[in-house]
């Protein structure tokens, strides 16, 4: 049995997270400061032996006797982590060093939930791990893209000079139950506006492009990367190379929900990506073969029921 460390805990990813390795007879701390975390989805867990609950904010120093740590604590929406950016910056940045250095102390292996936003507004496609992005550092989405990509640096550094034990993941575009309902992205927007009968709001065109992996895929590979050996740190790309678009995306939702709403369209918010795909190519390389196994509409209708029975209630 491992004592594992899973920062935002609490939240949409970190939840799923917690959930599979106490099913895999691991002792789980889970960490939250509930900004977008919330203990409705750890609700089920409380009563688990080996599952405990602590409420912290990472950007402070955090002491444990542990094996491994996930570390996935950041606001990963738009409209959460512009809520505030400077917070979201310490988040990634102050976060990152508390983890690593309670790594160090423990000799504990670490994880970093990293993100596709590190490669910004893409000049190549699909993105490679070997490339080193198109990011505005001075733009309203910077303190995200630019805090993920010092949490990577620091990552590097400490593995480069203390030898920490580091993985690194660069999550793409991911839904499934659980999200919040109001977190800005367009797979809860679509579903939600959907569900309560009014109008999809698509962005620009409707013709930029994402790649929707499914939660479940998402953790599988997380699991994966932290069982590689020791000496293959990635960065990896986990994410869906599947592309869709975001008008597919609204009519396939409409289409599950059996909805009257109609489509209208927004202005493109500054510095939102036209495309963004993954190659995962080293992920089928190294984490055993690993590729997203849920399709799309597999998985709308799952997030769907989730979003249904939320909003019933």
């Amino acid at each position: 049995m491992k004592r594992i460390l899973v920062t935002g805990g609490a939240g949409f990813l970190g939840s799923h997270l917690c959930e599979r390795l106490l099913n895999e007879g691991n002792e789980v701390i889970c960490l939250d400061n509930y900004f977008t975390g919330s203990k409705g989805n750890i609700e089920h867990l409380m009563d688990h032996h080996y599952f405990e609950l602590v409420r912290h904010d990472i950007t402070n120093p955090f002491m444990a006797e542990v094996d491994e740590i996930y570390n996935f604590a950041c606001p990963a929406s738009p409209v959460h982590y512009q809520y505030n950016p400077i917070k979201t910056t310490k988040t990634s940045v102050m976060g990152a060093i508390n983890m690593l250095g309670l790594a160090k102390r423990v000799k504990a292996k670490i994880l970093q939930a990293s993100t596709s936003e590190v490669y910004g507004d893409p000049t190549i496609h699909p993105q490679p791990e070997s490339y080193w992005g198109n990011v505005n550092p001075i733009g309203l989405r910077s303190c995200y893209d630019e805090g993920k990509r010092c949490a990577e640096t620091l990552f590097m550094d400490y593995h480069k000079e203390n030898k920490v034990k580091i993985k690194i993941i660069r999550i793409f575009n991911t839904y499934g139950p659980r999200m919040h309902p109001q977190d800005g992205r367009v797979v809860s927007n679509f579903i939600v506006q959907a569900l309560k009968g009014e109008d999809i709001t698509i962005f620009g065109d409707g013709m930029q492009t994402r790649s929707f992996q499914y939660v479940d895929d998402l953790i599988e590979a997380t699991v994966r990367m932290m069982h590689t050996p020791d000496n293959f740190i990635g960065p990896v790309n986990v994410g869906n190379p599947k592309e869709f678009t975001m008008l597919q995306l609204a009519n396939e939702v409409i289409d599950i929900t059996g909805s009257k709403s109609k489509i209208t369209y927004l202005p493109l918010p500054q510095d939102d990506p036209m495309q963004r795909q993954p190659d995962i190519s080293l992920a089928r390389n190294e984490l055993s073969g690993w590729e997203p196994k849920i399709n799309l509409r597999e998985g709308l209708k799952s997030t769907i029921s989730y979003f249904e029975e939320l909003l019933s209630r």
